[in-house]
């Protein structure tokens, strides 16, 4: 491949021992030794002036039990020369020819690249040295390829460097990680028993040999499983979906042979449910068309993959309202709107509001919603209206709330005894209620939070 402007008179060679053998520490070469992970893009650097000179030993290649080979070459005319194992591998950067940058670019590393390498500039009957060793450093994991939660694996780290090993850390997301029954490192390697997602992310080892010099290198560790056990609020009588997410698709990394099913032990009764994996892209959600108080409490996924299970506990809180007054409620009544929450976690509060409301005019009225400048705000799960009048008529809601925010709510429509009933929707007219029938309506929403875990009383 010509290079463009090469500087007149020049030429460039690399060459290097295709292997590392165990040699003299680097001092006693008085090489440089760079340090590379396979895989990676590592730069041999080379930088020269005109007082480097007369600092560089006389030429030579540090021996190998193999030959030294030509890496790359730029002739006198531009064209360049490159190894066939370096093709396209190997690159040098024309840019910075004229500035005596002559460093090497090597991406994708390989192994069999690890060895001495000298680079030889020749300026008409001058000629200019870099030497230096590029050493390998290995992060591997076993088993290989995706992991998945709960299966005991190991971290391995290992180098060329000829020196003896006194000293293995390891570092977790920037952070050291102490041996404990979970961690333990041996004889270059880090185990590590029940992972889970969250030991997802980058894991660096650091060498330390007995020449004082410290090698690392960083390994992206990758975890299959399900990162959450949420709470899942809905209101009585709504449609609940309980999810069950894994961080990644199974089938997207090849993994086939997945089968899930969701339980639940209700009144000494196991209630199981199987899941289509079809099309889930690893979402394996379950689906309750329509939840009473008898439906809460915690469902179980089980996720099985090549005979490992990962378990995820799903808590559903269901959320009613109960009115003080049985049946009709008569202008003037004193009336308890109570709140309640199956397995509240101790720390939530409630808040009531009125959306909408509605005065009669004539034979008839309509709800209007109200702007959140004129909302009434009422703390607490009870709310109390010690005489009820046609102001109170509408749409109230008691929405529960965390340290993480609202948490879920759930809406009551109020009517009086002796009004028409409200016309939620325009295109569904809502009758006015028998007089034996209660005088209020249920709307009903629901929502989950996978940030929350549900801890038992």
């Amino acid at each position: 491949t010509p290079i463009s402007n090469p500087p007149p008179h020049s030429v460039l060679c690399l060459v290097a021992a295709s292997s590392t053998s165990p040699g003299a520490p680097k001092e006693q070469r008085g090489e440089q030794r760079v340090w590379a992970k396979v895989g990676d893009l590592v730069v041999l650097p080379c930088h020269l002036s005109p007082q480097d000179i007369n600092s560089f030993p006389p030429a030579h290649i540090p021996s190998s039990h193999k030959e030294p080979h030509m890496v790359l070459e730029v002739e006198y005319s531009g064209l360049l020369k490159r190894a066939r194992s370096m093709m396209p591998r190997a690159s040098v950067r024309e840019t910075g020819f004229r500035q005596g940058d002559f460093s090497l670019w090597i991406e994708p590393l390989l192994s069999d690249d690890a060895g001495h390498y000298e680079a030889l500039v020749r300026y008409g009957k001058e000629t200019r040295r870099c030497q230096l060793e590029l050493g390998m450093v290995t992060v591997t994991v076993n088993p290989p390829g995706l992991l998945v939660e709960t299966e005991p694996l190991l971290l391995n780290c290992n180098s060329s460097h000829p020196a003896k090993l006194v000293g293995m850390r390891w570092f977790h997301n920037g952070s050291l990680v102490p041996i404990s029954s979970r961690f333990r490192s041996r004889h270059g390697a880090l185990s590590i028993s029940r992972p889970t997602v969250s030991d997802s992310g980058p894991w660096r080892c650091e060498l330390t040999y007995s020449d004082d010099e410290r090698v690392s290198a960083t390994f992206n560790l990758q975890i299959l499983g399900n990162s959450t056990s949420p709470v899942v609020y809905a209101a009585v009588g709504s449609a609940a979906n309980l999810p069950c997410l894994l961080n990644r698709d199974p089938s997207a990394s090849s993994i086939l042979g997945v089968s899930v099913h969701w339980s639940r032990l209700a009144r000494g009764d196991l209630e199981i449910w199987g899941i289509s994996r079809n099309g889930s892209n690893g979402s394996f959600t379950l689906h309750l068309p329509e939840v009473g108080p008898r439906d809460a409490g915690q469902y179980c996924c089980a996720v099985s993959i090549h005979g490992t299970t990962i378990t995820r506990d799903v808590t559903l809180a269901v959320m009613t309202v109960t009115p003080s007054i049985k049946g009709p409620v008569a202008e003037g009544s004193r009336l308890l709107l109570i709140c309640s929450l199956t397995h509240p976690r101790g720390h939530e509060h409630f808040q009531w509001r009125q959306l909408s409301s509605g005065l009669s005019n004539g034979s008839s009225f309509e709800a209007t919603p109200r702007s959140p400048a004129v909302q009434r705000y009422y703390l607490g799960s009870t709310l109390e209206l010690t005489h009820v009048s046609q102001e109170d008529i509408g749409t109230w809601e008691c929405s529960v709330h965390g340290s993480e925010g609202r948490l879920g709510a759930v809406e009551y429509e109020l009517y009086i005894i002796g009004t028409v009933s409200p016309v939620p929707n325009s295109l569904h007219p809502t009758p006015l209620p028998s007089p034996c029938a209660p005088r209020f309506m249920l709307h009903l929403t629901s929502q989950h939070f996978p940030n929350l875990v549900h801890t038992p009383n």
